[in-house]
C-alpha cells in the first residue's frame, strides 16, 4: 500500500506570500545559507489533524550544571517517551580525519553532560555531505563527513546519557554559492541519478543509526526543489527497511508557509526562522504574537505533529528582523537572544508542538566557555548565560508534551 504523504494546504494568495518571502531573500534575510533556516502550516497525517549559569552575560567565571569532560556521562532527568516534548539542540559536527576516536568520545561526553545540565532530553546530530554545482547528480561524503562508525560511537555515548537521538545529514552549500545557490534550489540534471547517489550515501548512516537505536532519521533537510518528487517513495521505503525508527523530513520555513510540503514520511520538522519586524526592546509577548501570526497563516490552534527542528537567533542588535542571519556581526545583545528563546518555548507549549531543537552547538567547541564574539557566530548560544537560563527554564517548565492532544 502506498504510504500516506504529508499534504500542506497553501492558504495564502501567491502574490502576497511571494512578496513576504522575496523581500527577506533580496535583503539577505534567508536563514543560514550554508546551514539552514524555516515557517509553519496545517498538518494532516494519515487523515488526522493532527545548567543553569550566572544571570549576567559579562563575567569570566561561571557556575554550570554541565560538567567538564570525564569518562563518566551524566544522566537525563527523565528519559524521553512517546508523547513527551523533545527538548534538545542541534549538534553540528564537521569531522576531521586526524581526530582520534578518543577525542571524538571526549567531545561527545562533553556535549552530553552539557545538554543534561540544561535539562535537555534530546539531541539531533547534524553533519555535512557534499555535492558539486546546482545541476550535479552526485552526492558524496567528504573529509568533514563523520564516518558511520564515528557516528555510531557518538550516538552510543548520547544513549548512555539517556538522550533521545536524531540523525540529520545536511547538504553543505559552499560549492553552490558561486551560482547563488543553496540546498533548497538545486536542479539535478538527472533526478534519477541524483536520488540513486543520495540513497547510496545514506545507506551506511541508516544502518549506523539503526544499530544504535536512534529514534529519528531525517531523510532530507530543506531540499525544497525536490519536495514531492516521486523518487522519494523508493528512498523512504528502502530507508524503513534499514532503520527501525521514525523517518522524518525537515522543511525550510519559506517552503512550509507557502506549502504544500508533500513527502512520504511519518513526521515533519520545521527549520523555523520567522522574521518579526520589531525593535530590540520588544517584549516576549510581542515576539510570541509575531510567531503566531506566521503560524496562523497555515493553521490556528494546536500543532501536535510538528517539531521545531531548528530555532535560533543571533545574540545581537536587530536580529528579530532576520533571526537566521549567520553572517552578520552587529553589536552583541544577549537579551535579544534570550527573549527569543523564551518566546519560542512559549509558542511550542501553547500550540502543543512536539518540541524544539536550538541551533546550534558545534562539536569541536567547548560549550562551557564563553564564545569569542570576534570570531564566533552570533547564533551560538552555548556559554551565553542569559540564553542558557532561558533554555533551562523552558526545559523544566513542566510542559507535558503533545501527548495530551494525540491521546484523545
Amino acid at each position: 500500500m502506498k504510504r500516506a504523504r504529508l499534504p500542506m494546504l497553501a492558504v495564502l494568495p501567491v502574490a502576497v506570500i511571494s512578496f513576504v518571502i522575496a523581500v527577506p531573500f533580496v535583503l539577505g534575510d534567508h536563514p543560514l545559507q550554508w546551514s539552514s533556516g524555516s515557517l509553519a502550516p496545517h498538518l494532516v497525517l494519515d487523515g488526522k489533524e493532527h545548567t543553569q549559569r550566572a544571570d549576567t552575560e559579562g563575567g569570566d567565571s561561571k557556575t554550570s550544571a554541565a560538567t567538564s569532560p570525564t569518562t563518566e556521562v551524566a544522566k537525563v532527568d527523565k528519559v524521553w517517551k512517546k508523547g513527551m516534548p523533545q527538548w534538545g539542540a542541534q549538534l553540528y559536527w564537521e569531522d576531521n580525519p586526524e581526530h582520534s576516536l578518543t577525542y571524538i568520545e571526549k567531545q561527545a561526553r562533553l556535549h552530553a553532560n552539557y545538554l543534561v545540565g540544561l535539562h535537555a532530553n534530546s539531541v539531533s546530530v547534524s553533519f555535512p555531505f557534499f555535492t558539486g554545482t546546482r545541476s550535479s547528480t552526485k552526492i558524496s561524503a567528504g573529509d568533514k563527513t563523520p564516518t558511520p562508525d564515528h557516528l555510531a560511537r557518538v550516538l552510543r555515548i548520547f544513549h548512555e546519557a539517556g538522550l533521545r537521538t536524531t540523525v540529520r545529514p545536511l547538504m553543505d552549500e559552499h560549492s553552490l554559492t558561486a551560482e547563488n545557490g543553496w540546498r533548497g534550489n538545486i536542479k539535478p540534471a538527472d533526478r534519477e541519478a541524483w536520488f540513486t547517489s543520495y540513497e547510496k550515501f545514506l545507506t551506511p548512516y541508516l544502518k549506523a543509526a539503526d544499530s544504535e537505536k536512534a529514534t529519528t532519521f531525517v531523510i532530507g533537510t530543506e531540499l525544497t526543489s525536490l519536495q514531492g518528487d516521486p523518487h522519494w517513495d523508493g528512498v523512504v521505503d528502502d530507508a524503513e527497511k534499514l532503520f527501525g525508527g521514525e523517518v522524518a523530513y525537515d522543511a525550510n520555513w519559506d517552503a512550509y508557509v507557502t506549502g504544500p510540503v508533500t513527502m512520504p514520511v511519518t513526521h515533519l520538522g520545521i527549520d523555523a526562522y520567522f522574521p518579526v519586524k520589531v525593535g530590540d526592546n520588544a517584549s516576549v509577548s510581542t515576539l510570541v504574537a509575531g510567531w503566531n501570526k506566521w503560524l496562523d497563516r497555515k493553521a490556528t490552534g494546536p500543532l501536535p505533529k510538528i517539531t521545531i527542528a531548528e530555532a535560533g537567533i543571533g545574540a545581537m542588535k536587530g536580529a528579530y528582523h532576520a533571526p537566521g542571519d549567520f553572517y552578520t556581526t552587529r553589536a552583541v545583545n544577549p537579551q535579544v537572544q534570550a527573549n527569543w528563546y523564551t518566546a519560542v518555548c512559549q509558542v511550542v507549549q501553547e500550540r502543543h508542538m512536539s518540541g524544539v531543537y536550538w541551533w546550534s552547538i558545534y562539536f569541536d567547541d567547548d560549550p562551557n566557555t564563553k564564545p569569542d564574539d570576534k570570531v564566533a557566530s552570533r547564533l551560538d548560544f552555548a556559554g551565553r548565560p542569559l540564553t542558557e537560563k532561558a533554555i533551562t527554564s523552558c526545559f523544566t517548565s513542566g510542559y507535558a508534551g503533545p501527548g495530551d492532544e494525540t491521546a484523545s
